[in-house]
């Protein structure tokens, strides 16, 4: 207990003396200076503090006031209490530090977002006189206040962000025009206005909004404070006509003959011709007259042959009685089933060997071929719907688009149709399929790095400015198409000249495996306009002949402007065997320039002049395959069977083959015949699931070039026949019949049940839009045996929907599960249904925010209002608080250890003069001392004197003449004693200290 009790008085000692008014007032008007500063700095609102409880630490300042007033700090006068102030400035500044202070700017200047409707449904002269409204109020405006310009449709992009500046010139950047996304438009623009300023919207609309919900962003302004001041692009088409929907029969036959109903939409009374067209023909055509409101046409079409149709219904009108041709078609297509049909793809202009033995094959086996060439591939994937396999027999990737490769994917995926590849020197990787979705059907894959045999090939892409619409993004977009060729232990490299900085890798030799930043570094390219052939190729050349590929390729795309390499560097480029191929886009004059030619045909590469931007893609997939001929195997072996399959039914040997195509299975795949003898099991067919579908991989051929012993094999056409047989799509027969109905802005299911016993379904639909997005809606039962669901129409385009219904079981026990697949057709985007503006949606807009409707005559007073309410913004000062506090810590400890002279500190700035010390007393006394110096050592009593002198500390030097000297009177007859010396000496210094510290 008395531990603790020492504690206490350890912590808070008693009072050495009495503690008085007096003593408490440094504390007390402390405590005053820091709640005027601090209650001052909130105020004024100069600093904010975010944990104000940290200030109840600031009752320690009692027990610092204490400590001071009761400990033995041997501190009096001025130097306590500027020490005590010292100390309660640390404890305040640390407080402060605790309450988390940050400093609060004020900005009353406006920033003002103009939100400009670009959509297809605005008239182009609404658009220019919103550019003369907002050029008037930029012209207008205060200085300090900024201005900015956004653009949205369907989507949203910032033309010119928030500043005083107003550099517009015209819209620049581009957004997708078939829709109306007032949603998206709102939210850019609230999130584009700076947060420590004042902000305001100014949107120009005509309220049509065909996607997005907009009460949502509308709370959201008006919680932040941002008007949104509305100008209505008013208009009314008075004369319109428009064709709604064209709606087709639900289930055909062959053989008969049906009527499709064209929907036809007015706002007066006229007179028009109708045309129908089946797959690009005329079948239908007349003139019709169509009154005010909805009009309903009937015409007749007969079913030849089972096949997919489409149909397209247009109108033309008199001249004055329509002002939007976009919206005087429809489409809507039929599908009538027939029996099992294979679709053969070959190469464009290749030769007729390498499927015709195929083809017999598949027909002796009856089934029905049709053979098209790469060129004519639907890119529509219900167009595959009426064939139960596609076939691509040595046709290379080059003859087909992203879309069409994609719709066999989606067929394949989907809707369950069968995939084959047949090898050959243009199929697989030298096909140029790599990283194609045509290799994600595949059971193998292209990318056979794990091969140390396989050479490795070296291209370099040059790109120069290509002069015609949207050029450099076709430079962009076909260099990554070149890259995607190419294997993954290839290397690539880009060079560009850069309009900023000259001629400069964009990337050197990279390996292609890593397309993902190779990608991101094209799609970031500046390409400017190239002086000179000579610095790209020098520099190509000397970064490829570091490369230990052994296939190097060079390509250069350009208009043929830039003046020729010279021959030496040729030389280098033709001993070095790297072979340069060309390709002139657009040259000035559009003549073939000969200098790209002599580059091409000297380096042993190959010169194009395509007429027609499309075709880059194909030249540049070209061009890279030719470094995927080392996937080529020219070999003779017997394929191995390594896995029971259908495919070999009946099948016990067959003959050798001559040669392949490398590639890899892929992990889920069935390997059913392989090349024996070979390290990494090469596949030479092999077939897995994909999907709803199944897809097969051949990687020799099938005809008179590898294949030529099979020609005569015996089991040739049943091999052929039972691969296709393995992976076609089963016909299964559905009781469920749909119709699509596009509405306004919504798409409608229909589904029928049209099964002989009445039963319930669960019935579900997948819906993949235009832009690829996939939805699952659930269809709701709204009478007996009929389904419906809704789903968004986002913008023109086609709409695939498969729908799966399942409940109960069937007579076998089985599960009970049916599947439906179709398609719509939207021809034109929704905005096109909008024949007049909408300014209630604009007015709820205003008045929901609280902004204003604006009529366009309006000033930049009206805009830029000069009554404004001021935004603060914050930023942390932690950091300077904290060099304040670290500055008066030694302030403290100097006040408490550093004793100051202030006589002295005076009488060296002159405050008071020195006095001159007496140099005669001091020169006696010095005289005296040497005098006697020789007798005071001799004599033993002055010996001990001397001893007994020493023996006092405080005694300086300057003494010790002194003392000398009294010991010396002591002989002539003069005593003085020790103690008395001493006692003088003291009293001395006393005296010195009290006039010190009175000072």
């Amino acid at each position: 207990m008395e531990r603790f009790y020492s504690m206490v008085r350890g912590l808070v000692p008693p009072p050495r003396a009495k503690v008085g008014v007096g003593d408490v007032m440094p504390l007390v008007l402390f405590g005053v200076f820091y709640a005027v500063v601090l209650v001052g700095v909130v105020m004024m609102e100069w600093v904010a503090f975010t944990w104000l409880g940290a200030f109840w630490l600031m009752g320690l300042a009692i027990w610092v006031w204490w400590i001071d007033q009761c400990g033995f700090s041997g501190l009096r006068g001025m130097r306590k209490g500027m020490a005590l102030w010292a100390r309660l400035c640390l404890l305040g500044l640390f407080v402060a530090l605790l309450a988390e202070p940050r400093m609060v700017r004020k900005d009353d200047s406006l920033s003002v977002v103009f939100l400009i409707d670009q959509s297809q449904s605005m008239r182009r002269d609404s658009v220019d006189e919103a550019k003369r409204f907002m050029a008037k109020i930029a012209a207008e405006k205060p200085m300090r206040d900024e201005i900015g310009v956004l653009t949205f449709g369907k989507g949203a992009v910032v033309e010119l962000p928030p500043a005083e500046v107003f550099p517009f010139e015209g819209f620049a950047l581009e957004v997708a025009r078939d829709g109306t996304n007032l949603e998206k438009g709102l939210r850019l623009a609230s999130a584009v206005l700076p947060d420590d300023k004042p902000g305001k919207i100014v949107l120009v609309s005509d309220g049509a909004s065909t996607e997005g919900n907009v009460d949502g962003v509308l709370k959201q302004l008006k919680a932040r404070g941002t008007k949104v001041d509305v100008l209505t692009a008013d208009y009314r088409y008075d004369k319109e006509v428009l064709i709604e929907r064209l709606e087709l029969p639900r289930a055909v036959k062959m053989g008969e003959t049906y009527e499709v109903a064209g929907i036809v939409r007015a706002e007066s009374d006229g007179r028009g011709k109708l045309t129908l067209t089946e797959n690009g023909q005329v079948v239908w055509q007349g003139d019709v007259d169509y009154h005010y409101g909805m009009n309903r046409y009937r015409i007749p079409i007969y079913m030849r042959n089972p096949g997919y149709y489409t149909y397209e219904l247009t109108i033309d009108t008199e001249e004055g009685e329509d002002h939007i041709e976009e919206n005087n078609r429809a489409i809507s297509y039929l599908y009538l089933q027939g029996e099992g049909r294979v679709l053969l793809v070959t190469q464009p202009g290749g030769d007729m060997r390498d499927y015709d033995p195929i083809v017999q094959a598949l027909r002796e086996s009856e089934r029905d071929v049709e053979v098209i060439d790469g060129y004519s591939l639907p890119d529509d994937p219900l167009a595959f719907l009426m064939y139960d396999c596609v076939m691509f027999v040595n046709v290379g990737a080059e003859n087909f688009n992203a879309a069409q490769m994609s719709a066999v994917k989606e067929a394949v995926e989907r809707h369950g149709t069968g995939f084959v590849m047949v090898g050959g020197e243009n199929s697989y990787g030298p096909g140029g399929y790599n990283r194609t979705a045509i290799e994600e059907i595949l059971p193998v894959t292209m990318d056979v790095s794990q091969r140390r045999v396989l050479p490795k090939a070296a291209l370099t892409i040059v790109l120069h400015t290509c002069e015609f619409a949207q050029g450099n993004t076709w430079g962009q977009e076909i260099t990554k198409a070149a890259i995607k060729v190419l294997s993954a232990e290839d290397e690539v490299g880009v060079l560009v000249y850069d309009w900023q900085g000259g001629e400069k890798w964009l990337f050197q030799l990279t390996p292609a495996r890593n397309y993902p930043f190779l990608a991101r570094q094209i799609n970031g390219a500046q390409i400017g306009d190239m002086p000179s052939f000579a610095p790209t190729m020098r520099m190509a050349y000397n970064e490829m002949v570091k490369s230990d590929a052994s296939m190097k390729h060079v390509i250069i795309i350009s208009d043929g402007d830039p003046s020729p390499p010279s021959p030496a560097l040729l030389n280098k480029f033709v001993k070095s065997k790297i072979s340069v191929s060309t390709v002139a886009v657009f040259p000035h004059g559009n003549t073939l320039p000969p200098v790209m030619q002599q580059i091409a045909n000297v380096t042993r590469g190959r010169f194009y002049f395509p007429k027609n931007p499309n075709l880059l893609p194909q030249i540049f997939i070209k061009e890279a395959k030719t470094l995927r001929k080392s996937m080529i195997q020219n070999k003779t072996f017997l394929p191995e069977m390594v896995y029971p399959s259908a495919v070999m039914k009946g099948i016990n040997t067959m003959p050798n083959l001559h040669g392949y195509v490398i590639t890899t299975p892929k992990a889920r795949s069935t390997t059913i015949l392989e090349v024996p003898a070979t390290e990494d099991k090469d596949p030479v067919l092999s077939e897995w699931q994909f999907g709803l579908g199944k897809s097969a991989a051949f990687t020799s051929d099938l005809n008179t070039n590898w294949a030529r012993d099979w020609m005569n094999w015996d089991n040739y056409k049943a091999f052929v026949h039972q691969m296709v047989t393995n992976v076609a799509r089963v016909k299964e027969q559905s009781n469920l019949r749909m119709q699509l109905i596009a509405d306004g802005g919504r798409g409608l299911i229909l589904i029928e049940d049209y099964a002989p016993d009445s039963r319930f379904l669960e019935i579900g639909a997948s819906v993949k839009g235009p832009d690829g997005k996939e939805e699952i809606v659930s269809l709701e039962q709204v009478g007996p045996r009929r389904y419906e669901a809704e789903f968004d129409l986002n913008g023109e385009g086609r709409y695939e929907v498969g729908v799966i219904g399942a409940g109960g079981e069937d007579a076998n026990g089985e599960p009970i599960e049916e599947k439906t697949y179709g398609g719509l057709m939207v021809a034109y985007s929704q905005e096109y249904l909008r024949l007049r503006s909408n300014p209630i949606v604009m007015e709820e807009i205003a008045e929901k925010t609280g902004g204003k409707v604006l009529s366009g005559s309006e000033g930049a007073s009206d805009i830029f209002e000069i009554e404004r309410e001021a935004k603060s913004r914050s930023k942390p000062v932690f950091d300077w608080l904290l060099i304040l506090l670290a500055c008066l810590i030694p302030i403290d400890v100097g006040l408490r250890r550093i004793q100051i002279d202030w006589m002295v500190v005076r009488e060296m700035i002159g405050f008071k003069k020195q006095r001159d010390v007496s140099r005669e007393t001091y020169t006696n006394l010095l005289a005296r001392k040497e005098g006697t110096r020789d007798r005071l050592y001799q004599d033993e009593k002055l010996q001990q004197a001397r001893e007994s002198q020493e023996e006092v500390g405080d005694i300086d030097e300057s003494n010790h003449g002194l003392v000398g000297a009294m010991i010396g009177e002591e002989e002539a007859g003069a005593e003085k004693s020790e103690p008395d010396t001493m006692a003088i000496l003291a009293a001395k210094r006393r005296e010195e200290r009290d006039a010190q510290d009175k000072e």
